[in-house]
């Protein structure tokens, strides 16, 4: 896992380029807004590697027509207001678009000066569908919705013959999102959960859920919050002598559950949205591992990275694709509505003017207790 002082190391050209640049033609600068500080900070810091990772070949290349792609990130730590705040810097200073944003509250917290500024929102770190519908002309998504995840998890418990399951999660809109698709996914089949409970988001204050879930012996627990707040229930209900299985969406952030967990974490499912950044079976992970490779060691193998990879990929896709001699906002625009249905190197997406959501793969992870993931 890298850490965030090589973090600081390896994004700090991008942090330092004059203001004057990022609106000169031989540059295109994407603004983020992530969390890179604090309990969530790797599912940002991650994700933007995996981007810099697919930008770096790209502009090794030639860029866009001679233009070069950018990222100029922000740290807003997972906190709602600094996320607006750094936003509406962002728009201020006239990035090209805004990418790769980390989170649910985040990204909400974002929309309404997104949807005002009418600036293309791509690829955001979130499976709300309040952030889906209704479709925002000027916003996509790569990746599967909560009520896919949840439904993937629900339906697999099932059939196993689960039925008693709890609920818990963050105390905060992303929360909510992944309550609400449990819910509708359980009462689908008649069930409801026999119980849920709340963490605060950037908390490790557990002890009320735990004490709320763990007596009522569920057969499995549905989490939805960051990778901290989810190993520190796992830990404390094991240490509450709970025996039952733990479900987790992708926005836990697999490897840094597996790592705050370390040989806990046997037997933890995740529900993933992406391929594997593992399994070499498909073109676009094979393209992935080889520029890590190249990378030199900067970039580490892992689902976060691997999606935001994706998310610059998808980027790129729409630059591409765009109206000839439209290299502005709208060309990026019609350039992804006009990529119908589309391989990634192996990955399926479908866009169009009337679906914004290129994605709804899912699968299921399991982390084996050493650190690794299997699907």
């Amino acid at each position: 896992m890298i850490t965030r002082r090589q973090f600081s190391s390896l994004a700090g050209a991008s942090l330092c380029l004059p203001l004057v640049a990022r609106s000169q033609g031989n540059k295109l600068i994407l603004g983020q807004s992530a969390a890179f500080t604090g309990p969530a900070a790797q599912l940002g810091i991650q994700f933007h590697l995996g981007a810099k990772l697919w930008f770096d070949r790209l502009n090794a290349q030639g860029g866009l027509d001679g233009r070069s792609v950018e990222i100029r990130m922000l740290d807003d730590g997972y906190e709602p207001d600094r996320c607006a705040e750094n936003t509406q810097k962002l728009i201020d200073e006239d990035v090209f678009a805004l990418f790769g944003y980390i989170g649910t509250p985040t990204s909400l917290a974002a929309f309404p000066l997104v949807k005002r500024a009418q600036i293309p929102f791509i690829a955001p770190f979130t499976g709300a569908m309040g952030l889906r519908e209704p479709l925002v002309r000027n916003v996509f998504h790569l990746r599967a919705s909560y009520q896919d995840e949840t439904a993937l998890i629900v339906r697999q418990l099932t059939n196993l013959g689960l039925k008693k399951i709890a609920v818990f999660y963050q105390n905060d809109s992303y929360g909510k999102a992944g309550l609400d698709g449990s819910m509708l996914a359980l009462r689908n089949l008649g069930l409801e959960p026999v119980a849920t409970a709340t963490v605060e988001r950037n908390s490790v204050d557990v002890a009320k859920a735990v004490a709320a879930i763990v007596p009522l012996r569920p057969d499995a627990v549905i989490q939805i919050s960051a990778y901290k707040s989810c190993a520190a229930f796992i830990r404390e209900a094991r240490k509450a002598s709970y025996g039952g299985t733990f479900y987790n969406v992708s926005f836990v952030g697999t490897q840094a559950l597996a790592d705050e967990l370390g040989s806990q974490g046997a037997g933890v499912v995740v529900s993933q949205v992406v391929p594997s950044p593992y399994n070499p079976a498909r073109p676009v992970t094979r393209d992935f591992l080889a520029d890590i490779k190249r990378s030199n060691g900067a970039v580490t193998a892992n689902y976060s990275s691997m999606e935001g990879y994706l998310a610059a990929r998808m980027f790129t896709e729409g630059m591409q694709h765009r109206p000839v001699g439209n290299f502005g906002r709208d060309g990026l625009i019609r350039g992804l509505e006009s990529l119908g249905r589309y391989s990634m190197s192996g990955f399926d997406l479908s866009l169009s003017a009337t679906d914004h959501v290129a994605s709804n793969f899912v699968e299921l992870s399991m982390l084996t207790g050493d650190g690794r993931v299997k699907t």
